[in-house]
């Protein structure tokens, strides 16, 4: 039987994704982790990993043991890390399988320790510099050195922090990467590769740090920037399309889907196969929300439904069923849509659901 095609699906340019990765390089002049957690912001956690597999990097930054372990699978050989705290439970399969953690506590260092007597485990340690979300503070970092140097079972093979207000504060984050570079040298480096490191996307595009050597872009290896300004130096990845299922010819004052918005004239109301149950969010209805269609921008009619949306084709001279609707992309930026819905572009790609295909360029 012929396999009809889905509804809605997500186009991936891989090529973009691998254009982005070199703007990361450049723009830094460092080495690159490069942040696939969440299914890659909602590209696809395996697909995207074998993209980056092949481009000479020391990581893959993954949330926990869970995609780590798909990473592997998936017949990768760039390391994971892990970003943030570890759960007792996930410690003997991250030591295992030579997965990288980044120490957060006093109680990581002693259960990887244990865990690494028969093969030293090669970890980071996680510093708090503003964060407040997991890692040693300041006064706290002795305590923590003199528990690593105390534990055989653990090479400590670099440290890293986090950027909380990169793209919103540059007076704090000039602060706070000062007092990480001030830490950073007071860090024994016994083991040769030793990664430094705290910038993600806001942080290499516009901020450096003196003693980092390693990068962790995420946004922006997607291709969005999170500085408007400096977008035109990347590509998008992800395209969110759909297809028109039908057009209906609506008079003036009649009613368009739940909660019954009122037309302001005669209206050709297309109905789009896409919706909230495919992460299209809710939160776009009567904002001024906007869809292309053969070139042209077309308004969202009333309130976003779970499985459809229905757009204004009335000023279209040639639309039909089966015409290609563009939700975002490289002309309908998803960082704009995330502004009406009244989110961030990091939300709007990871809550892409599974229902939407995606398919890789």
């Amino acid at each position: 039987m012929t396999e009809s095609p889905p509804r809605a699906w997500a186009e991936i340019d891989l090529s973009a994704l691998l254009h982005n990765l070199a703007v990361a390089r450049k723009l830094s002049g460092k080495e690159v982790m490069a942040v696939i957690k969440a299914g890659a912001y909602g590209h696809g956690l395996e697909e995207t990993a074998r993209a980056l597999d092949d481009c000479g990097l020391p990581f893959l930054g993954v949330a926990n043991a869970g995609e780590a372990r798909r990473v592997a699978r998936a017949g990768i050989k760039t390391t994971p890390y892990i970003l943030g705290a570890t759960l007792p439970a996930e410690r003997a399969e991250i030591a295992v399988n030579g997965w990288t953690p980044c120490l957060c506590s006093l109680d990581e260092i002693a259960h990887f320790n244990q865990l690494g007597r028969a093969k030293p485990i090669s970890a980071h340690l996680a510093l708090d510099t503003g964060m407040g979300r997991g890692g040693f503070l300041p006064d706290q970092i002795p305590e923590a050195l003199v528990a690593i140097k105390s534990s055989p079972g653990i090479k400590l093979t670099g440290i890293g922090s986090h950027l909380p207000v990169a793209d919103e504060d540059e007076t704090f984050t000039r602060q706070q990467i000062a007092l990480y570079d001030k830490i950073a040298t007071t860090i024994p480096q016994d083991h040769s590769p030793f990664h430094i490191h705290i910038s993600n996307s806001a942080g290499l595009m516009k901020y450096r740090s003196v003693t980092s050597n390693l990068v962790r872009p995420g946004l922006l290896l997607y291709g969005i920037s999170p500085f408007p300004d400096e977008q035109k130096q990347l590509k998008p990845v992800m395209s969110l399309k759909t297809r028109i299922s039908v057009i209906n010819e609506l008079p003036k004052g009649h009613g368009v889907s739940y909660g019954r918005t009122l037309l302001t004239r005669d209206t050709k109301a297309a109905v789009l196969g896409i919706g909230y149950g495919d992460g299209y969010p809710r939160s776009l209805s009567e904002k001024g929300t906007k869809v292309l269609i053969n070139g042209t921008l077309c308004p969202l009619l009333g309130r976003v439904t779970m499985d459809q949306i229905i757009v204004d084709v009335t000023e279209l001279s040639k639309c039909q069923p089966g015409d290609e609707a563009i939700l975002f992309g490289a002309d309908l930026l998803v960082s704009d849509l995330a502004l009406k819905a009244g989110s961030i572009p990091w939300e709007l790609l990871t809550q892409i659901t599974p229902r939407v295909e995606r398919r890789y360029l």
